[in-house]
């Protein structure tokens, strides 16, 4: 794998769902990849959302301690794009195109603005491809 990569905030929180073993292996596999090869990105967005589910949602919310050594060692070396009014732009632009909530277009002007060929998301349609960008589930067995 050569091209750059987008994941999605729930790539992230799989990685701490124990209620599914196999989602969370493969969503270990990703994060770890992504560490690895430096083709893998995020934006601030994902980060904000993970943190929303993490801190109030997990079985066992996250700490401040836990939170801040997953921001330094996992996020910030994976997150690349930051908020802009051309990201704004370019995610209303993609509402009215797709159809997506406005959420889910600022990741794929993020994954787009990064210039990743694939967005690794479960809550998008797998398959379908915006611009450049293809849309896979990660955790399909087909990948």
């Amino acid at each position: 794998m050569s091209d750059r990569y987008f994941l999605d905030t729930n790539v992230f929180v799989y990685c701490f769902d124990r209620s599914d073993h196999r989602k969370q292996q493969i969503a270990e596999k990703w994060v770890g990849r992504a560490l690895k090869d430096h083709l893998g990105v995020i934006s601030s967005q994902v980060i904000q959302e993970f943190f929303n589910v993490a801190t109030r949602k997990f079985a066992q919310p996250m700490k401040a301690s836990e939170s801040s050594a997953y921001l330094e060692t996992v996020f910030s070396p994976l997150c690349e794009i930051f908020p802009s009014l051309s990201l704004y732009h370019r995610a209303l632009a993609l509402k009215e195109e797709t159809g997506f909530s406005f959420y889910d277009t600022l990741i794929v002007a993020a994954a787009l603005e990064a210039n990743c060929r694939i967005l690794y998301s479960e809550d998008l349609q797998a398959g379908q491809v915006v611009e450049d960008l293809k849309i896979q589930n990660p955790f399909s067995k087909d990948i």
